[in-house]
């Protein structure tokens, strides 16, 4: 993971990546609303991201809950639908500090969104003036894209027979700074769904840690927020970033617990 930090622009999330603590986030697929980035600043959550493959999400109100967290040092990342760079350009352009790519499968998909997310000479990002992650500062071109070129992060999910089978080379790809596991969608391609305690899935876990560690990159772990005890495990083991599940479940779980209250 590139280890350099911005004076400006800030990546609190990628900072403690580096230093090898921890990283919590939750998932946002139901609240459109800004609301979301003070609870999970209250919550204690270092990051979120922001689930538009899963979700109906607008790219508007994507844009208002990263600008929120961003105000409260609290990384957004966005996980996009696919690979598509346009997509992904807007999304930068609307206040995400970075981006997670679901089902990568290659070191050339991972190199595409390393293009995506960053500008020449890493990438082919089209400049769009001020940036809302640096609060619309007018600074000169060099120094803004200098600025979010250091402090975007590029996630690459590996949640497939593929992507785990060439996971070496993409953890190689220079700009890629993350890999997640992305274990629902894993154990079921490895014939053991929802199994994220079996054997093979282990083993697949410690193959992204072991690729990761060997390129200096940070591991997350996805799909196994019911789990703790594997979360732990894996932090021991090197992973750094956790994902912890989703605001439909907190809220479900939440208000199922209540009702019970009454029982």
């Amino acid at each position: 993971m590139n280890n350099q930090t911005s004076p400006l622009l800030r990546n609190l999330a990628k900072e403690k990546l580096l230093r090898g603590e921890p990283v919590f986030s939750m998932t946002i697929r139901l609240v459109r609303t800004v609301d979301i980035a003070s609870i999970a600043h209250t919550a204690g959550f270092e990051s979120v991201y922001i689930d538009m493959e899963h979700s109906t999400f607008p790219l508007e109100a994507a844009g208002q809950i990263c600008m929120a967290c961003n105000a409260l040092g609290v990384t957004p990342f966005v996980r996009v639908p696919g690979p598509d760079p346009f997509f992904i350009a807007k999304v930068m352009d609307a206040g995400a500090m970075g981006i997670i790519v679901p089902g990568v499968q290659s070191a050339d998909e991972a190199r595409d969104a390393v293009r995506a997310v960053k500008h020449a000479p890493l990438g082919i990002r089209s400049f769009s003036g001020a940036a809302p992650q640096l609060n619309y500062r007018f600074l000169p071109a060099d120094e803004t894209i200098r600025e979010l070129d250091q402090a975007s992060m590029v996630v690459a999910m590996i949640e497939s027979r593929t992507g785990l089978d060439a996971v070496e080379d993409i953890a190689a790809v220079e700009g890629v700074d993350m890999l997640l596991v992305g274990a629902s969608d894993l154990s079921a391609e490895l014939g053991v769904a929802g199994q994220v305690d079996h054997p093979e899935v282990h083993k697949a876990f410690l193959r992204v840690i072991d690729a990761c560690r060997a390129q200096s990159k940070a591991v997350g772990i996805g799909g196994l927020g019911g789990r703790p005890d594997l979360v732990r495990q894996y932090l021991e083991l090197g992973a750094g970033f956790v994902s912890t599940g989703n605001d439909i479940t907190f809220l479900s779980a939440a208000a199922a617990q209540k009702r019970k209250q009454f029982s």
